[in-house]
């Protein structure tokens, strides 16, 4: 491997069980350029650990994004996502490359290999972040929700590579093209004496991440706890079923037994951005609203008119849920 200390930023780019490049990698890759460019222009490279030969299916989708280096690793022991395996050949290339920023997506296997690699690195890492910035030191600012949800906290890293992991949907996707000449460099795979103690024996999806995958729905009905009880929440689905949306819940819905967590959507759920989000019931705390702001049309039904979802809301119904929602489902 090619030594390149280029201080630049790396962003690791995340294969999904379908062999397709994670859509929160392209959304940080755009937010990476923001802050190259307030960091004099530093490279934006990207890692990506895939099997021999598929390295080709991919060059595309790096192509006139604005990547300047792909480093990639090829090896049959990569196919399926390794702690071990993985978080090793990334430590690896960053003692090469040492970026001045590291960013990781905070999908569920972004918050497992994240961690390893700060500790192996000896570095701060900031999780779940919502938003970055570069401060006047240049020094990454990462902004995450703190105490709660109640407030937010901009965290800053006093070692390198200074990393943080984002949310998927935090930040949108700019569909313009970046004419960069990429360039591709193949890693050796060194995992000589090393075992991988997880091995992955089924995949499996629930029926609820089948049928109601938010991270990509278009339209969302979300239910808090002024929706009371399962009757409730019956409700609420047959309205997102007759409109043809995905169902979310707010915390305080799903600590009340009437919803899964897999579809939880706020501070410790989902982050989503749909066209149409629909708050029903949902009295807007911080802790929700920091998983939602970003939808591009909220509408929110609250019989509270003080409530807060009404502050970010473009139309706001204040009445009852369970006499609005048979009008709507009627119509």
């Amino acid at each position: 491997m090619p030594n390149l200390d280029n201080s630049g930023i790396l962003i690791y780019a995340q294969l999904t069980r379908e062999n397709y490049i994670h859509t929160v990698f392209f959304e940080l890759l755009d937010k990476a350029k923001e802050l190259a460019k307030k960091l004099g222009s530093v490279d934006v490279n990207a890692v990506i650990f895939t099997t021999p030969g598929l390295i080709d299916e991919y060059k595309e989708s790096f192509k006139n994004k604005g990547v300047n280096k792909v480093f990639y690793f090829e090896d049959n022991k990569l196919k399926d996502y390794s702690t071990e395996y993985y978080s090793k050949l990334m430590v690896d290339l960053v003692g090469v490359i040492k970026p001045e920023i590291l960013l990781i997506g905070a999908t569920n296997q972004g918050r497992d290999l994240a961690p390893r690699v700060s500790s192996a690195l000896a570095t701060g890492l900031t999780a779940d972040c919502i938003d970055l910035d570069i401060n006047e030191k240049g020094q990454l600012a990462a902004t995450r929700p703190t105490f709660g949800g109640q407030l937010m906290a901009t965290i800053l890293c006093k070692t390198y590579p200074q990393m943080a992991t984002v949310r998927p949907n935090v930040f949108k996707i700019n569909q313009e093209d970046s004419f960069v000449e990429t360039e591709f460099v193949s890693c050796p795979v060194n995992l000589v004496g090393m075992k991988n103690h997880v091995r992955l024996l089924e995949f499996k999806k629930t029926v609820d991440s089948i049928i109601n995958d938010l991270d990509s729905a278009e339209v969302i009905v979300t239910g808090g706890k002024g929706l009371k009880n399962e009757k409730g929440f019956e409700l609420l689905r047959r309205f997102a079923s007759s409109i043809g949306a995905s169902v979310g819940a707010t915390r305080g819905a799903v600590e009340m037994g009437l919803a899964p967590s897999c579809i939880q959507v706020g501070q410790t759920g989902k982050t989503v951005h749909p066209k149409v989000y629909i708050a029903c019931g949902v009295s807007g705390a911080i802790q929700h609203t920091v998983g939602m702001e970003n939808s591009d049309y909220i509408i929110a039904i609250n019989n509270d008119e003080n409530a807060p979802i009404f502050d970010i809301a473009d139309c706001g119904i204040v009445g009852d849920v369970f006499e609005i929602l048979p009008e709507f489902i009627k119509k």
